[in-house]
């Protein structure tokens, strides 16, 4: 615990002290709050942490109100930190500079600036009028990277877009014969089922969905985490009505993105299976993944997990629509199978794509890549 300071300092490590409290109260909320961001806040006062808050889903209360309700009377006097600008509108809730300047807060410090219009300056100006200290930027890195799915939403109404990707040493996703139980061992397949706890859909290609007939639900020890949205790019409607994706139960929606009309047979077996069929623009004679994750942005999704197969990827990647690589590496090789990065081929390796922010980690026997694309 850092030592006590005199009321009118401010210290910059301290401050990085709180904030990092304040972005583990955000992690809480990740995958949870969409549209809306995950936000953390906690209240500091005489050097210690009053209250905390995190906020749990969209339409519920701000983090910043959840940490000032928790401290009751303590909150006056107190400083604030927080992982993203407070608001100053009324949406879904009313706006949180009007509970931080009720509580008397004195300080307000925050992470990251919100991009969204209705935010953006406003409630930091509101602050500062009523004579509270706003002090921005700290761990603004730290806090970014924790929202780049709201960001991206917000700026580019679309969702932020992670591939993942298993594959041999050699570049396979599946044998010669299209087997692919199991690439990656199950600490790699255990990460998976993390990360669709906190995306909001999932998408596959139709092939995928009858070679492999996966549910694309989140399965967690235990028995705990959310399944996303599940989406199907089956441009001609190849995906049977029996598939397990169709299994009623998970509580969550499945969408398959098609050039057929709505009315078409084979989308009525499917929309009585439980399906939304959404009927989109072609491109190249194929679905438009452009226009599929505008609409998706359109609903609301923040973050989409590209699972496969290997055209789809390719696609992602050919139309610039893919933000971020997850590849797990097995420690195998398939010789002559399926590589995992479909689409036109680079002839100079000059006119190669780069990656950006590249880390590896051992998970189990595999080895994951992450890069920013």
């Amino acid at each position: 615990m850092p030592r006590r300071r005199r009321a009118a300092e401010f210290d910059q490590a301290v401050a990085e002290f709180f904030m990092c409290i304040a972005l583990d109260e955000a992690r809480r909320g990740v995958g949870r709050t969409s549209p809306n961001p995950a936000v953390g806040a906690i209240l500091v006062k005489g050097g210690r942490v009053v209250s905390r808050g995190h906020h749990r889903k969209a339409g519920s209360a701000h983090a910043e109100v959840v940490a000032i309700d928790a401290a009751g009377p303590r909150a006056r006097g107190a400083d604030l930190y927080t992982t993203l600008e407070p608001c100053d509108h009324f949406g879904r809730t009313p706006p949180c500079t009007q509970a931080i300047l009720q509580a008397g807060v004195r300080r307000v410090v925050y992470a990251s600036s919100d991009p969204n219009p209705l935010v953006n300056g406003r409630g930091l100006r509101r602050l500062a009028r009523a004579g509270v200290k706003v002090i921005g930027g700290v761990l603004s890195a730290e806090a970014d990277r924790l929202n780049r799915p709201f960001f991206k939403l917000i700026r580019e109404r679309r969702p932020y877009v992670t591939l993942k990707v298993a594959a041999t040493l050699d570049g396979q996703i599946a044998t010669a014969s299209g087997d692919s139980r199991w690439v990656s061992g199950p600490e790699a397949r255990r990460r998976v089922h993390e990360l669709r706890d906190r995306v909001d859909a999932v998408l596959v290609g139709a092939g995928t969905v009858e070679r492999d007939n996966p549910r694309l639900t989140t399965r967690l020890p235990g028995g705990g985490g959310r399944n996303p949205c599940r989406v199907v790019v089956d441009s001609r409607l190849r995906t049977s009505p029996r598939r397990k994706l169709f299994t009623k139960g998970s509580g969550t929606r499945v969408v398959v993105a098609t050039l057929a009309r709505a009315t078409s047979p084979k989308a009525r077996r499917l929309a009585a299976a439980g399906a939304e069929v959404w009927t989109l623009p072609a491109r190249k004679g194929r679905v438009d993944l452009r226009a599929l994750v505008a609409r998706l942005g359109r609903e609301g999704y923040a973050h989409l997990l590209v699972e496969g197969g290997a055209e789809v990827f390719g696609a992602f990647l050919e139309g610039k629509l893919a933000d971020e690589l997850w590849l797990f590496v097995a420690p195998k090789l398939a010789g002559a199978g399926l590589g995992w990065a479909g689409g036109p081929a680079v002839k100079a390796m000059e006119k190669a794509r780069a990656v950006k922010s590249l880390c590896c980690e051992r998970v189990g026997d595999d080895l994951l890549v992450r890069a920013d694309l």
